[in-house]
């Protein structure tokens, strides 16, 4: 896969978060932007362009913005990746970074959050042991990980405005993984616990994001990636 002007791309998932094993994926997350000249068209450029072997998801610098100002969790992680693990970081990438608290509100970061994790219980719920039992684990030890780093990370970002991504001792969260993937049912307590102290807690976040920042942002990138038109002989 072949994508041009990548503005701000790093290692994200299981490497990022600290979770990572042996033989784990390394996966990659970034953003692209469309030549502007391309948005003018019949027909708009493709906004996503995902790819395997490697793993990496590029998104459109429009629909990065619309998702991340959603709350989206995955994508909000590029721009709070430690500086090691970046690997574009532009300077258009850099003026977003600096830009990512604006992009945050408590009910999108809430719903957003409890959200996700409400889907991966869900798929705790829906298991079947079946005759493939060892990969039914795996896979819900997997989903329970991300439900205790959905509501952990979550809620740091509702409560205090800033995201980690590294995850304090990987340990504890592999241990829950191993103890839902026998009994899907201990995920509820820390669901419902997180839930209570979203519910609790007042947030540093406005009500609504500051979209005004995004779309002047979004502006500056559509300048830089549309040439000046060439004078033609008629």
């Amino acid at each position: 896969m072949t994508v041009t002007n990548i503005l701000l791309s790093g290692i994200v998932g299981s490497t990022a978060y600290g979770l990572a094993h042996e033989g784990s994926d390394v996966d990659r997350l970034g953003m692209f932007a469309a030549p502007t000249e391309d948005l003018h068209g019949l027909h708009q450029p493709k906004e996503s362009h995902v790819s395997t072997a490697p793993d990496r998801t590029l998104h459109e610098a429009a629909k990065w913005c619309r998702l991340a100002l959603g709350g989206n969790p995955t994508v909000m992680e590029l721009v709070w990746l430690p500086d090691e693990l970046y690997e574009v970081r532009s300077p258009l990438g850099e003026e977003l970074i600096g830009l990512r608290g604006t992009l945050l509100s408590a009910r999108r970061v809430k719903d957003a959050y409890l959200g996700y994790a409400t889907q991966q219980f869900r798929k705790l719920q829906s298991r079947s042991e079946g005759p493939h039992a060892a990969e039914t684990r795996r896979r819900s030890a997997k989903h329970a990980r991300h439900l205790k780093r959905l509501c952990t990370q979550g809620f740091e970002l509702y409560a205090t405005g800033r995201l980690t991504i590294r995850v304090d001792d990987p340990e504890s969260y592999h241990a829950f993984g191993e103890r839902v993937a026998a009994d899907p049912a201990a995920a509820l307590p820390l669901l419902r616990g997180f839930e209570e102290a979203f519910a609790e807690t007042r947030s540093v976040l406005p009500e609504q994001p500051d979209e005004t920042a995004a779309d002047a942002w979004l502006r500056r990138v559509r300048r830089r990636f549309y040439p000046a038109a060439r004078a033609t002989a008629l």
